[in-house]
Formats: structure tokens, C-alpha cells, sequence
């Protein structure tokens, strides 16, 4: 061998001498062992973040409450009563039980159908997740998420699958998710911090928090707790009744009480890179929807994967997150008169429209037979002429109703002044429920338990009879008020109150008996027919002590004879009524929420005002059916229908 071959022949040998020694580059042996030890860190973040759910308790199956757990989508898979339909508008079962590799193809326009009808659920999707998903722990699904450019954040969520979405956009599938923020680049780092803040998806938006927000509930110093809203499984921070006017907030309201003990559910880790998500799940790839097609917000909902969320979670989480959500006022003037009418109004308008959409022509049909029964009722009764005074005459129910109209307008300060003790009697009603339920403990009465309970019920038949109370004055002073004004005597606000306080025994006695038998009718569920019968009957008895004296027992016996002659007339009256007291005041109430975005406690104090102030048109209802119904009896044996007689006694 020449020297210059042996000497590359040296080199060679030692070049290879030392790859033996060496080993392999670096990065090629360190990358699977790298790989193992950011999925270890993943792991060991989402366990120590993950959040305790606190669902709404569910007492009665199919029942008010929460039926559902953030679920396993596995419940949803391999399963034959579920079909995979499409693509894009078509409805055509291009599978059934589809299996998590088939959804891995991606399948963008295809939708999940669940066995049920949004439309009309009914009981159908509890009963199946409780057959099909018996036996599987609750679960949540948790992914570290970065975002380019910004390797200063890190974001870890938690996301929860829901088979049914029960809120006024009714939907089967629901995807929520739970994003805390961190100032690192890596798990590896979060590990070693503290949670910059936190974000709780809500319907199209997020409330945020500071980790050390005092409205973050925290278990064990790394658990957050979460309160999912009952049926939309919007997230919040706390027990409260949540009412949202927009779609970022939900437009209705979301209700997070009476939660049940917290759930910690399983936690199931969605790696960081995309091709370890896909293997390790592959339905994250799914582009389709996770329930069946339906019009506009019926429509199943798509998954994690394809949420602005899951790519850019921090810049998703700056934009769209708010520091609060609006909590209904747990007391208040008249108490929540705006903001439960907004719930109510809100929730039975979802369900026509949810009818309009399953059965257009049902509802149509039932629309039109109610306008026809309003105008029958309307073109039946008689509106004028309309003479307040001589108030001894026979009216018909339109005479009445203009007539009590136009006293109260010729005389609407005494009114409005003879009205106004109803907010002092509510505010009263209002801080004694507040010291009962939400007070300290009293002596011998605790705040949980039996004692609880016993708290709650004793709140409730304090406001009644205060609240009950307030208002049987203001009946009884303007009852007085039209008598003076019939007789062309003055009467004022004191005048008219004195009159009525001269009179407090037989009027208590009354009010409480009636509201003994009709309360302990209602109890029993099945005699509540009758209940509402004797409100009925019993109407007229302030009119009947102010105009005839007797006692309580003696004046509840001559309302009934007097409203039994014209039962359906004097209901139609009571209910007209007491509907528009009861409803212009929160309607308003409603209305300044959605218009101007006044907050809820002046809403409420609107509402509750005008209540007030309407309640002595009831009382001019009132006293005018009971003279309607006197005359009527006392001329019935000396009169023949005849109605050109003036009927005056």
C-alpha cells in the first residue's frame, strides 16, 4: 500500500471509530425522547389544571336541570343508531355507526345524526345517552396550544362534548371549552407558573378572568371550578341566572343554580402536534358537523378543530373575552318583574319559532285561530258609551274597561299617589326574603339542610303577605277614592287611605281566609282548577266591604253570589286586568334591556314602578264589575232585559 494510501486508509478507520463512539448526531437520537417528554409535560399540565364542573342538579329525570356530562364522543361512535349523512345539503345516509377513522377523513359538509329530533326532543336524547352512554366517566378533552407568533403564550384547553345542546337554539352535539393562558413557550415551562388568567367559552364569546380574580373558584390551588348554564352548557364562574342580549352572550338566559356537588372528569390529552393528534384521535380531524342538519342555529355545531380557538387561542382569547357576564339581581323593586318576564318572553318566543320551523302549518293554524277568538271577543262586547261616574250602572266588559281607563286618566295623580305604597311594601317584602335565605343564620335556623328549606319557606309566606298586604291597601283606598269621587266629595291620598284602614279587620280576615283555601287547594296539585275558581268568586270582596260592610266570612259569600251570576265576565275582567298591571311594567322593563342596555336593577326598578302605578286600574276594574254585577241582581225581579232601562240604583 503507498503512504498516501495508508493514510486515508488511517483516517478513514478513525472517522468510523469515532461514529461508533460518538453514536448518531444529536437531534436524531435525543428527537423520539424529546417527543416522550413533551407529551409527558402535556399530560402532567393538564392534570394539575384540570377543572371541577359543577352541573346543574337534574332531580326527575327529564326534568328542569342538567341530564347530560361532558361525554366521551366515543358514545357517539360505533354505534348503529347513529348515521353519517351528506355531503354538503343532502340528507343521505352515506353510513351508519361511523367509527372515529371514518370522521378522520375529514368530510367537510357532513353531519352526525343523532337518533332524535331537535326540533322536537322531548325525552328522546336523554333516555338514549343514558342507554348507550351507562358505565363511561365523564371526560375532557385537553390540547396544548400555541400560536405563530406568539411564543411568548401558551394556551391549554379543555374541551367538553355534550350530545344535546336544550337552550333556545336547540342542537344535537355541543362542543364548550375551558382556555387557560400562560406566559411560556412550552409545557415543560407552564409547569413551573401560574395561570396568567382563564377564559369560559360562552355561546360565541368567552368571559375571562385573572387567576387571582376573587370570582375564580379555585379546588386544591390548581383546579378551577366551572359552572356550565343548565341545557346550553355555557360556562360561568358562578351559581347565578345569567341573561344574555347578543350572540356572544346568548340572547336568553343561562341558569347555573342550585349546582350539585363538582365532577372531576377524565382527562383525556389531545397532543400538541397534529400528526399525534390525528393517530391518537382521529375524529379530531372531522370537519364536518357533530349533529343533524337543521336551518340556521338548529344546525349541529362543528367541532374543536375547526374553531379560530384551536388555532389562534391567544389571540381568540384577547378579542373576544369580556371580564364579566350580567347576573339577574337576586332582590330588587318588586323583585325581578323586568328580567324574569325577559326570560320567560325570550323562552316561549324560541319555542314558536322552533314550531314554525318542525310544523309551520300547526302553528299558523293556531295562530289564526287565537287572532279569530280575539276578534269574536272584541266585536262581541260593547264600548261605549263610557260614563265613569253614576257608578251604579250596568256596563258591558268593554264599557268597563274604558271606564275604569278614563277615571284613572281624569284623576291619575290621586291614583299614581294611592299606588305609590306598593314600592315601600316591596322593598320591605324584598329585605326580609333577603335576611331569610341569603342572611346570616338566625337562632335555631340554620342556612343548609332541612333548616334551609324551612328558611326558604318561611321567606315566601313573609313576601306574600307583605307584598299581598301592600297591595290590599292600595285595592281598598281606590275602591274608597271612586266612591267619594261618585258622590262629588274631595278625596285625596290620605282621605282615601283613612277610609280604607277603618275597614282593616274585615279586609285582613278576608284576604287571609281566601288565600288559606286557595293556597292549600293549589297545594294539592289536583284540586288547583277549583283554586282558580274561588280567586275568581272571591274577587269582589273589597268592593263589598267598602260599599256594604259585613265581615270577612260574610263579604267572601256575597262576592261569590254576585260573580256567580256573571262568572266568565268577571274572570275575563280580572284576567285583562291584572295581565296588563302584571305585564306593561316588565315589557318596558324588557324592552329598555334590549334597546338601550340598561342595567338590570333599573330595569327591574321601571318595571316594578310601573306595576305601582297601574295597580289602581285593577281596583277600578274591580269596583266596576262589582256595581255592574249589584245592579244587575238587585233589578233582576223587577226588570225584564230590557236595555233601554238606565240600570241605577
Amino acid at each position: 500500500m503507498r503512504p498516501r494510501q495508508l493514510r486515508w486508509g488511517w483516517l478513514l478507520a478513525v472517522l468510523l471509530l469515532g461514529g461508533l463512539v460518538v453514536g448518531p448526531p444529536a437531534s436524531a437520537a435525543a428527537g423520539p425522547a424529546d417527543a416522550d417528554a413533551d407529551a409527558d409535560a402535556e399530560r402532567a399540565l393538564a392534570e394539575r389544571f384540570a377543572p371541577v364542573v359543577r352541573l346543574v342538579t337534574q332531580r326527575v329525570e327529564c326534568g328542569p336541570g342538567e341530564p347530560y356530562q361532558p361525554s366521551d364522543v366515543e358514545i357517539v361512535l360505533d354505534d348503529r343508531s347513529v348515521a353519517l349523512r351528506g355531503p354538503w345539503e343532502s340528507d343521505q345516509a352515506v353510513g351508519i355507526a361511523p367509527t372515529a377513522e371514518d370522521l378522520g377523513a375529514g368530510l367537510f359538509g357532513y353531519h352526525l345524526d343523532l337518533p332524535g329530533n331537535p326540533l322536537e326532543a322531548g325525552c328522546d336524547y336523554e333516555t338514549w345517552v343514558r342507554s348507550t352512554a351507562a358505565g363511561s366517566p365523564p371526560t375532557a378533552y385537553a390540547h396544548v396550544a400555541s400560536e405563530d407568533g406568539r411564543d411568548d403564550r401558551l394556551a391549554l384547553q379543555y374541551w367538553f362534548f355534550y350530545p344535546f345542546n336544550d337552550y333556545t337554539n336547540k342542537h344535537e352535539g355541543d362542543w364548550e371549552m375551558v382556555q387557560l393562558v400562560f406566559a411560556a413557550s412550552d409545557a415543560g415551562q407552564a409547569l413551573d407558573q401560574t395561570p396568567l388568567e382563564i377564559g369560559f367559552s360562552q355561546h360565541e364569546g368567552m368571559e375571562v378572568a385573572a387567576w387571582d380574580d376573587p370570582k375564580l373558584q379555585i379546588v386544591d390551588g390548581t383546579h378551577p371550578v366551572v359552572h356550565p348554564a343548565a341545557g346550553s352548557h355555557a360556562n360561568f364562574f358562578d351559581d347565578a341566572l345569567y341573561l344574555g342580549t347578543s350572540a356572544e352572550q346568548g340572547f336568553g338566559c343561562d341558569d347555573t343554580r342550585d349546582p350539585s356537588e363538582g365532577i372531576s372528569p377524565t382527562v383525556a390529552v389531545i397532543p400538541a402536534d397534529p400528526a399525534a393528534a390525528r393517530a391518537a384521535f382521529p375524529w379530531i380531524a372531522y370537519e364536518g358537523r357533530w349533529g343533524q342538519r337543521e336551518q340556521s342555529f338548529y344546525n349541529g355545531p362543528t367541532g374543536p378543530n375547526t374553531k379560530e380557538s384551536w388555532t389562534h387561542p391567544v389571540s381568540y382569547q384577547e378579542e373576544n373575552g369580556r371580564d364579566r357576564s350580567y347576573a339577574v339581581p337576586s332582590g330588587g323593586l318588586l323583585g325581578t318583574s323586568a328580567t324574569d318576564f325577559f326570560c320567560t318572553a325570550v323562552s316561549g318566543g324560541s319555542e314558536v319559532v322552533r314550531t314554525l320551523a318542525n310544523n309551520p302549518t300547526r302553528l299558523l293554524l293556531l295562530a289564526g285561530l287565537v287572532g279569530l277568538v280575539v276578534v269574536f271577543l272584541v266585536r262581541r262586547t260593547t264600548w261605549g258609551p263610557v260614563m265613569p261616574l253614576r257608578v251604579a250602572r250596568r256596563r258591558a266588559v268593554g264599557q268597563i274597561i274604558r271606564a275604569a281607563a278614563r277615571l284613572y286618566a281624569t284623576h291619575w295623580r290621586l291614583f299614581i299617589g294611592i299606588g305609590a305604597l306598593t314600592i315601600p311594601a316591596s322593598l320591605v317584602a324584598v329585605g326580609v326574603h333577603a335576611i331569610l335565605v341569603t342572611g346570616p343564620e338566625l337562632p335555631g335556623l340554620s342556612v343548609s339542610g332541612e333548616d334551609g328549606g324551612l328558611r326558604v319557606t318561611l321567606a315566601a309566606v313573609l313576601t306574600y303577605l307583605l307584598m299581598g298586604g301592600g297591595i290590599l291597601l292600595v285595592l281598598a283606598a281606590t275602591t274608597h277614592a271612586l266612591g267619594e269621587i261618585d258622590r262629588e266629595a274631595e278625596v285625596g291620598v290620605r282621605r282615601a287611605y283613612r277610609l280604607a284602614l277603618a275597614r282593616w279587620r274585615p279586609l285582613l280576615g278576608a284576604f287571609l281566609v281566601s288565600s288559606a283555601l286557595v293556597g292549600l287547594l293549589g297545594l294539592t296539585v289536583v284540586l288547583s282548577p277549583i283554586a282558580v275558581v274561588l280567586v275568581v268568586l272571591f274577587a269582589l270582596f273589597v268592593p263589598v266591604i267598602a260599599f256594604e260592610g259585613g265581615s270577612a266570612v260574610a263579604s267572601l259569600r256575597r262576592s261569590a253570589t254576585l260573580v256567580r251570576a256573571q262568572l266568565v265576565k268577571t274572570a275575563v275582567l280580572l284576567a285583562a286586568s291584572l295581565l296588563l298591571a302584571g305585564a306593561v311594567g316588565p315589557l318596558l322593563g324588557t324592552l329598555l334591556i334590549l334597546l338601550t342596555g340598561a342595567p338590570f336593577p333599573v330595569a327591574n326598578i321601571v318595571a316594578g314602578v310601573t306595576y305601582a302605578v297601574l295597580m289602581p286600574y285593577v281596583a277600578l276594574t274591580v269596583a266596576y264589575v262589582y256595581f255592574d254585577a249589584r245592579v244587575r241582581a238587585t233589578l233582576a225581579e223587577d226588570v225584564i232585559a230590557d236595555e233601554t232601562l238606565p240600570a241605577e240604583i
